[in-house]
């Protein structure tokens, strides 16, 4: 007997898809429930049109024999109600039934557990930001290892001194690190401590190292440093160290000093606290003063630090060693290294001086020289030369100069000196005068002078001659030539010596004349 197809629940939407029609084929017998129709598409087939579960009318409508096919859904929506109804032949199968068996769905594996949660760490620098008379403020960092189950708050817990009874102050968790117990009694003194939560569970607490008293501070400690206090002080050795550093803070605070972390020396530092200043006091500084001090001012659970970064320095040594590197024409090369003491501080230069080995004497050739290698030139030639360096820092000069343990020579070279060849000039001239020597006018008993200016080379001689007569050695008369300027001093002239003057210049290449009319008036003796 045909099976009957699955009924359609009404007002289930039906969604129209055209497929091709499968070739007839010939198909097993298959039980009702163990295959799906083949045409129905598993994401786009709405339950209503052939769920599994529906597939099989109740036991009362239908009985179905177990050599009948499952029923097929039907394709199309609009098809006729008697063509849904008609069934294959008995003992054929559909033409559009399943060619073979579904093959079995596969075994689904259980996902593996994620690992236990675990908790964090403790809350880091947990610290009183305030404290009044009824509140107190702290504030702390998020724990360095939060783990794989995250942070999910905190828990403040405070207890009075003395007691164990740790009560949790927030009601709910708390994600900022900052948070103010409230509602607390003045004279109290708490306990406090912050535990980290997670679905791990409470982390380990952080606790305050003292109990925190409840009430108000009227002044909190500040540290007031002075401003060269700042950066780097620097003082030599053998110096005074007097350092005034003021403070605030009511009541009155505590101050400690610590060097590097440890507790200060109190035999090479002496210090004096008011209650306004602290004096820090060194009578004669050292090398191992040398170091970070830092200051503490406390008043009750409030604090103040500043530090103070000493430096005590001194001249530095030497240069470890000093060598010759090469030597050519009147240069040497050389170098060195830096000291094993620095006296505390940077190398700022270095000095470097020559002796002649014949004198002895040093000289200074560079001066603040920041290198460690130099050429020192202008040597004198055959001279054999030393060198010595010094360092500097800020001290000054060292005491010592490491000296070069050889010598560097200046050596001879043979020099031949070549003339030029030129041509040399022609200047022989005849002798020429260049200024006329003019006319005169003279008086009686009164000393005169005649002038002119002659050139020519070779020097020409010169010769005075009176009315064309020479004048020779006479005394009345004096002759001067310089450069060729001559002259002719003619002393307390008379009426006789009056006449025509002629100079005459005379060389290989010719002569020249130059003359004047000298007047000798008497003198007048209208009264």
């Amino acid at each position: 007997m045909p099976a009957k197809p699955a009924p359609v629940k009404k007002g289930a939407k039906v969604v129209k898809k055209e497929v091709p029609p499968p070739k007839p084929e010939p198909a097993p017998e298959a039980p009702p429930a163990e295959a799906p129709p083949a045409e129905a598409p598993p994401a786009e087939a709405p339950p209503a049109e052939a769920p599994p579960a529906e597939a099989p009318p109740p036991a009362a409508e239908a009985p179905v024999a177990a050599e009948q096919v499952p029923a097929e859904a039907p394709k199309d929506a609009d098809a006729a109600p008697g063509q849904e109804d008609a069934a294959p032949a008995e003992g054929k199968a559909p033409a559009d039934a399943p060619a073979a068996e579904a093959p079995p769905a596969e075994e689904i594996k259980a996902p593996t557990p994620p690992p236990p949660a675990e908790p964090t760490s403790e809350p880091l620098e947990l610290i009183v930001e305030d404290v009044n008379d009824v509140s107190v403020t702290i504030q702390w960092r998020p724990p360095a290892t939060i783990g794989n189950a995250g942070l999910d708050g905190y828990i403040v817990e405070c207890c009075k001194e003395g007691t164990g009874d740790w009560k949790a102050v927030n009601e709910q968790l708390t994600i900022s690190c900052r948070y103010v117990i409230k509602n607390q009694t003045t004279g109290d003194r708490l306990n406090i401590r912050v535990v980290a939560m997670n679905s791990g569970g409470r982390s380990p607490p952080a606790t305050l190292a003292d109990a925190v008293l409840v009430r108000e501070v009227v002044d909190r400690p500040k540290i007031r440093l002075p401003r060269f206090l700042r950066q780097r002080y620097v003082m030599k050795v053998g110096e005074k160290v007097n350092l005034v550093i003021p403070f605030t803070g009511k009541p009155q605070p505590v101050v400690t000093w610590t060097k590097d972390g440890q507790p200060i020396d109190t035999k090479r530092v002496n210090i004096r606290n008011s209650d306004r200043d602290s004096i820090f006091f060194i009578r004669a500084a050292e090398r191992a003063d040398s170091g970070v001090y830092e200051m503490c001012v406390k008043v009750e659970s409030f604090e103040d630090k500043s530090q103070l970064t000493l430096q005590i320095i001194e001249l530095p040594g030497p240069p470890a060693s000093v060598k010759i590197v090469d030597s050519w024409g009147f240069n040497v090369a050389l170098e060195w290294t830096e000291p094993k003491d620095n006296g505390n501080t940077t190398i700022t230069g270095y000095t470097v001086q020559k002796a002649d080995k014949k004198t002895g004497d040093w000289f200074t050739v560079l001066e603040h020289y920041h290198r460690l290698n130099a050429t020192v030139s202008d040597l004198i030639m055959g001279n054999t030369y030393a060198f010595r360096v010094f360092t500097e820092n800020k001290c000054g000069i060292s005491n010592d100069a490491t000296v070069t343990k050889t010598t560097a020579t200046i050596q001879k070279t043979s020099i031949e000196y070549k003339p030029p060849d030129y041509k040399e000039r022609d200047i022989s001239e005849a002798p020429k005068f260049t200024t006329p020597m003019p006319d005169r006018c003279a008086t009686v008993g009164y000393s005169t002078k005649l002038l002119c200016s002659v050139r020519g080379f070779p020097k020409p001689k010169i010769q005075w001659m009176k009315n064309q007569m020479i004048i020779g050695d006479d005394p009345k008369y004096r002759q001067i030539n310089n450069q060729g300027i001559c002259s002719l001093e003619i002393r307390k002239p008379s009426n006789f010596d009056g006449g025509v003057y002629v100079c005459k210049a005379i060389n290989e290449h010719g002569e020249a004349l130059v003359s004047c009319k000298l007047e000798v008036k008497r003198k007048s003796n209208n009264l």
